[in-house]
């Protein structure tokens, strides 16, 4: 009788440990497959009608063409297993609540409702053009004709759930034609991070077909940068002599962001398509910069300007962490920063270089920082250019440049990958100095230049009005309506750019405060608010310090604010899954690239 109780007593336990591991594992099968993303990969992915035959082949095919310069033997991607698995960068987040829930999907919404009704325009004044004049209803082709408004919005219409207007757009961007051009001289950069960059993220979400057979065209055609005597980019292909072979000649001088910022890109481009053509290049590229990165006058940065030609990337004493604006340039060192951690990332740690890169730069860059005196004492921290004198030491010039509101969250994703706490302290406080420069602001805007009196120390920081009185003094672009703590507006501009919310969105995703989000949204409204038209659309401001109840415009939309500006408001107020970044890279014009 004994034996018969504990062998029941036995099989019960048997069914109940076996009922609460079929529970469990339900419960997370069942969570993944209804978590936010999944719903909308089901959306957007199911039922796809977009076939091959409607793929319109380029009218020229740039894999036909024979270097000049071969590139000799190639170096293939890093496989095997790393010496380490890569920390998670994303917080363990918990559920807000019905009502916190309820509010961030009503701000999502309202992103949403600012893009579609720009999207809106663009089909009606500008489609298959670059961009949309939002003032007049015109349009420009400033990038090769190619409708980079439409290519780099592409990931954004998805993630919002867009489905008839994706579909719409990927069959536009089946027509595209990479053999033509209405420029002569294709820019290597831009086009990198906007149309390559913006068709890959596209296929790694929807795995619409067409999309990588674009991207594989468009590749060729930027492969040719790289058809030159010592195989480093130029930093502008000519587009007829490109089609020859008969190799390019690399420019004298550039900036450094040019041939840096294209390692994200090409290597996932070998990644999707097996080619090791792709990252061979890109990796003789960061070669030269790996090599030079410790023998420049601030070691761990690269100068301002670099020759590919001579391959001299230490020579130079000016160094930026964000544009070069005196110099008429419009490219940002912020892009060959960013890219070493995020590259670090998508080979999932196999090469080494860019992680010792990564810390050397973010190392180094804390000389290019500066803790602002500011009425409140407020513990923020703004980058900043400078040179180093001859006796070694490194002068700022106290510049602060809306582009390099980007430091904030590369610090906090670098930080992350590297497990210093350190360096993710140092993004928050440079985030929260680009949006106190939000807050200071009459329009709720930052200006795309200002500057400020940096403190003695970043602990040794009080406010000193007669200081401040003396440093505005010697500043003849000072003007007396400017907020307390700012010594100009260079230039007072908004011109529709991402980079303050970029950092915002990561460093949410990284801590899980939801604070993070209450800052987002007030520069949110104010940014819908002060740059929308007389049409409902937006438009750059030409001068966000003084407060109006109209302010002067720009008859101008650049792609960035519906591919990068809107999409990380609309991620921010996401649930944590929707483009996570364990699972995916966002390259500089915010396309995601898949890390599986």
């Amino acid at each position: 009788m004994g034996h018969r109780s504990r062998k029941f007593r036995d099989t019960l336990i048997l069914i109940f440990g076996a009922l609460t591991i079929w529970w469990s594992l339900s419960a997370i099968f069942n969570g993944a497959s209804n978590s936010e993303f999944a719903r909308l990969q089901r959306h957007m992915n199911s039922r796809i009608k977009t076939s091959a035959e409607v793929i319109k082949k380029a009218s020229f095919d740039w894999s036909s063409v024979h270097f000049h310069y071969p590139p000799g033997p190639l170096t293939p991607l890093p496989t095997g297993t790393p010496h380490h698995r890569l920390p998670a960068i994303q917080a363990k987040f918990r559920s807000q609540g019905p009502p916190k829930s309820k509010l961030q999907e009503g701000r999502r919404q309202k992103v949403r409702e600012v893009f579609m009704g720009d999207w809106e325009a663009y089909k009606k004044y500008a489609w298959m053009k670059d961009a949309l004049k939002p003032l007049s209803g015109g349009f420009q082709d400033q990038f090769s004709g190619w409708a980079a408004t439409l290519v780099d919005s592409l990931d954004t219409l998805w993630m919002m759930g867009l489905r008839e207007e994706f579909d719409e757009a990927v069959d536009a961007v089946a027509q595209i034609d990479f053999g033509k051009s209405s420029s002569g001289r294709v820019n290597t950069f831009e086009t990198n991070i906007r149309y390559l960059g913006g068709l890959m993220a596209a296929y790694d979400l929807s795995k619409r077909e067409v999309l990588l057979t674009k991207a594989v065209e468009l590749g060729n055609l930027l492969y040719g940068a790289f058809n030159t005597g010592n195989h480093m980019p130029v930093d502008f292909i000519d587009f007829q002599a490109a089609k020859t072979g008969q190799g390019l000649v690399v420019e004298g001088s550039v900036v450094s962001a040019s041939p840096g910022t294209i390692s994200l890109e090409f290597t996932r481009l070998s990644q999707l398509t097996g080619d090791p053509k792709y990252y061979d290049a890109i990796t003789r590229v960061m070669d030269v910069f790996y090599e030079g990165q410790n023998k420049t006058k601030l070691p761990g940065l690269w100068p301002t300007m670099v020759s590919m030609s001579r391959q001299d990337v230490v020579s130079g004493n000016q160094f930026t962490l964000a544009g070069c604006a005196d110099s008429g340039i419009a490219n940002s060192l912020q892009y060959l920063y960013e890219y070493l951690p995020k590259t670090h990332a998508l080979l999932g740690g196999r090469e080494a270089k860019y992680e010792i890169m990564s810390k050397g730069f973010m190392e180094g860059a804390k000389k290019l920082l500066f803790r602002p005196m500011v009425p409140g004492n407020d513990d923020i921290l703004m980058p900043s250019s400078g040179r180093v004198a001859e006796d070694g030491n490194v002068y700022l010039d106290e510049e602060v440049e809306h582009l390099g509101c980007f430091l904030g969250g590369t610090y906090a994703l670098g930080g992350k990958l590297m497990n210093s706490k350190e360096y993710v302290d140092i993004g928050t406080k440079l985030t929260l100095g680009c949006v106190y420069g939000y807050q200071k602001f009459p329009t709720g805007m930052m200006p795309e230049r200002i500057n400020m009196v940096a403190c003695r120390a970043w602990d040794d920081c009080e406010w000193n009005p007669q200081l401040f009185d003396r440093e505005k003094e010697k500043r003849p672009e000072y003007k007396k309506h400017l907020p307390l703590g700012f010594t100009t507006a260079k230039d007072p501009r908004y011109i529709l750019r991402p980079e303050a919310i970029e950092s915002v969105f990561i460093m949410y995703r990284v801590t899980g405060n939801p604070v993070w989000q209450d800052l987002g949204w007030g520069m949110f409204t104010a940014i819908a608010n002060g740059t929308q038209t007389e049409r409902g659309t937006h438009a750059a401001v030409e001068d966000v310090t003084h407060a109006r109840d109209s302010l002067p415009q720009s008859d101008y939309m650049e792609s960035f604010w519906l591919a990068e500006t809107l999409k990380y408001f609309y991620l921010l107020f996401s649930p944590p899954d929707v483009v996570s970044l364990d699972e995916y890279v966002l390259n500089t014009e915010a396309h995601p690239f898949s890390r599986s």
